[in-house]
């Protein structure tokens, strides 16, 4: 039987110390118009691929929500039989919590880029607009830009003449971009946000250079009609100098020691995994290379600038313990001190990458694998009329290019299946296509009982030769509840986007109430979150 909660027990909870793991089931797009303040997503047609990573302690204490619509019953339904205890259902939804006199959040990572915010106002960051760095640039004036965003980010597109390296590697890297003392830095993103943390962690480490954020980032630069760089490839070195990594440790030392950074040794590690009181995170924050060189069992990948940024991607219980390393000494005390005035109980593993510690890996339990068919196979039954596709992939994905005649769906809302031939599901990832069957068996067994994988999926179906079709609006955008139309278009020629997104930033602050404000501690030294 379902267990529900009233918005007001779950602000109660929020606050009380405890942990609690509090998701948003519904899906993307639909999370991102308008959501609860500390909810993390977790869409019901992921489910049960990402609670285990999210949530690694079954017992831990749960709130899902929806729009009210039943998904919400569905996924504690689906939660509890994976072996979760304690799921607890929002009444009402999003709307119980917005009637009750509750703020809801557009955006992503919401409380990373409230953070930002407060960092600015508190540290006093130094910044620089587009048209005073700009002026610089024509001017030849000595400067370097370091572009604190993933690779990735960086590849589409920059300020022109930056380096990319991620906040998390500012701190052992820096000295071989800039080795003197005096070079101005100016440290750019996408907004703001990561421009603040990334030259407030320089400034916070004692580098004697002028260091600047730029206000905001590729969008400010775009905004005052100035180009962008796209396709750069320059990037941060991977040899660093044994001094220079002497250096910043000592330098990533002593931020530990101001911001009481705690240290913990794999004993201590393995003796929280015995006692099962605490949800644990053990997070490798170095580059992704270093990661898929060896890293430590049970250790997730979360580099460090995104886990400041982006922390609920990688962390979906509040009040958990994290535990962070690297193999220098240098990043993980870094990013441990912006997590602990973000709020978090944050933790560096002593000896690092050489600790022998490790976690027990999450459990994920899935429906079995579907039968597959070849795209040989499914052209002939199409042609037979003996069988109907329908697409399980992104909803953009599918107006792009998808099998002539096939139909979109999305597990929250599967359509009911023909009695008279064959179902071929088409995923990017067979285990989404799992998880849709099995809800689908749930309901129709017999027709279920004919579903299909298309084996190697849409890439199969188009390098054998085969047709797609794609369209502008199928499916109509009210149906696309994964994708988050929001300011989509603000790094594709939108400027409307582009400012509507800067207001929105800098807008967070104030809808925050004196709860979620004070959970911050930015600046402080706090010893126990």
């Amino acid at each position: 039987m379902t267990s529900f909660v009233t918005a007001q027990t779950l602000k109660a909870w929020l606050h009380d110390g405890a942990e609690i793991a509090l998701f948003d089931v519904r899906e993307h797009g639909q999370y991102g118009e308008a959501h609860l303040f500390y909810a993390i997503p977790l869409p019901y047609s992921r489910l049960e691929i990402d609670a285990p990573r999210l949530a690694p302690r079954r017992a831990v204490r749960m709130v899902i929500y929806d729009d009210n619509d039943g998904v919400a019953e569905r996924a504690a339904e689906r939660l509890n039989a994976i072996g979760y205890t304690s799921v607890h259902v929002l009444e009402g939804g999003a709307q119980g919590w917005a009637h009750a006199g509750f703020t809801l959040f557009a955006g992503v990572n919401v409380p990373s880029k409230t953070f930002g915010e407060l960092v600015e106002m508190a540290y006093h960051t130094p910044r620089v607009t587009a048209r005073e760095l700009a002026a610089m640039r024509e001017r030849g004036d000595d400067v370097v830009i370091v572009d604190g965003r993933p690779v990735s980010e960086y590849l589409k597109m920059t300020i022109p003449s930056s380096i990319c390296c991620p906040n998390g590697e500012l701190g052992l890297r820096i000295r071989e971009l800039v080795p003197d003392a005096t070079t101005p830095i100016v440290v750019n993103c996408a907004g703001r946000t990561r421009s603040i943390i990334g030259a407030q962690t320089l400034i916070n480490l004692g580098i004697p250079n002028p260091v600047m954020a730029l206000e905001n980032g590729t969008q400010g630069w775009y905004l005052e009609d100035l180009p962008l760089e796209h396709g750069s490839t320059r990037r941060y070195p991977d040899v660093i100098a044994p001094a220079t990594v002497k250096d910043m440790r000592e330098a990533s030392q002593q931020l530990a020691t101001r911001f009481a950074v705690p240290e913990v040794d794999a004993a201590t590690l393995a003796r929280w995994v015995a006692q099962g009181e605490h949800s644990l995170f053990l997070c490798d924050v170095r580059t992704p290379e270093e990661f898929a060189n060896g890293s430590l069992p049970g250790a997730q990948h979360a580099p460090g600038g995104q886990l400041i940024q982006a922390t609920d991607q990688y962390v979906g219980v509040r009040h958990a313990r994290l535990v962070l390393f690297d193999a220098d000494g240098v990043r993980a005390p870094i990013v441990a001190s912006w997590l602990r005035q973000l709020g978090h109980d944050a933790y560096v593993l002593r000896e690092g990458l050489n600790s022998n510690a490790s976690l027990p890996a999450p459990t994920t339990t899935l429906p079995q694998p579907l039968p597959e068919i070849s795209a040989q196979a499914l052209a002939g039954a199409l042609a037979a009329g003996t069988a109907h596709v329908i697409d399980l992939r992104p909803s953009m994905a599918f107006r792009r290019a998808h099998v002539p005649g096939a139909t979109w769906a999305i597990r929250p809302r599967l359509p009911a299946l023909a009695a008279d031939r064959d179902t071929v599901l088409i995923a990017d990832d067979p285990r989404i296509a799992q998880l849709a069957a099995a809800d689908w068996a749930a309901h129709a067994p017999q027709a279920a009982s004919r579903l299909k994988l298309l084996a190697g999926g849409i890439a199969a179906w188009t390098a054998a030769g085969y047709a797609t079709e794609g369209s502008d609006s199928a499916p109509p955008d009210a149906d696309c509840i994964d994708y988050l139309f929001f300011v989509h278009d603000r790094h594709d020629g939108n400027k409307a986007a582009a400012r509507q997104y800067l207001a929105w930033e800098t807008g967070l602050l104030a809808q925050l109430d004196a709860q979620e404000l004070g959970a911050f501690r930015v600046g402080a030294a706090a010893v126990q979150p």
